[in-house]
């Protein structure tokens, strides 16, 4: 038998935790360990078919951090639907928008933590 898909899952999103880019590590600096007003975080965090930068499982806030090559990708589209259809909301912050406006992005994330859910 071959190894489950779950297992895959897991071991990619270890692979992608281990292999973090600058910038979320940056802001990984600021959601771990629940140092953002209480709120626990995962990184790198498997669901469905997709694997999340950042989620938040109890506000069911999803944390995307891209690059240039997200600019109006189709595929992402899809995929911040298909986590619409489950009840997740996602938030996207662009690579300088962290590094250069840290601040803004912390507040963008703490407004939607204690907005009422969808």
């Amino acid at each position: 038998m071959g190894v489950k898909l779950e297992d895959k899952k897991n071991k990619i999103a270890q692979k992608l935790r281990n292999n973090s880019t600058d910038t979320e590590k940056y802001l990984w600096k600021y959601l771990r360990g629940r140092q953002l007003e209480g709120f626990k975080f995962r990184r790198q965090h498997p669901i469905g078919k997709y694997i999340v930068d950042f989620i938040n499982l109890e506000r069911k806030i999803i944390i995307e951090v891209d690059g240039g090559q997200h600019l109006e990708n189709k595929k992402d589209e899809l995929r911040d639907k298909w986590f619409e259809e489950q009840g997740y909301e996602v938030l996207r912050f662009w690579n300088n928008e962290v590094l250069t406006n840290i601040e803004g992005v912390l507040e963008s994330i703490r407004k939607k933590l204690y907005s009422p859910s969808p």
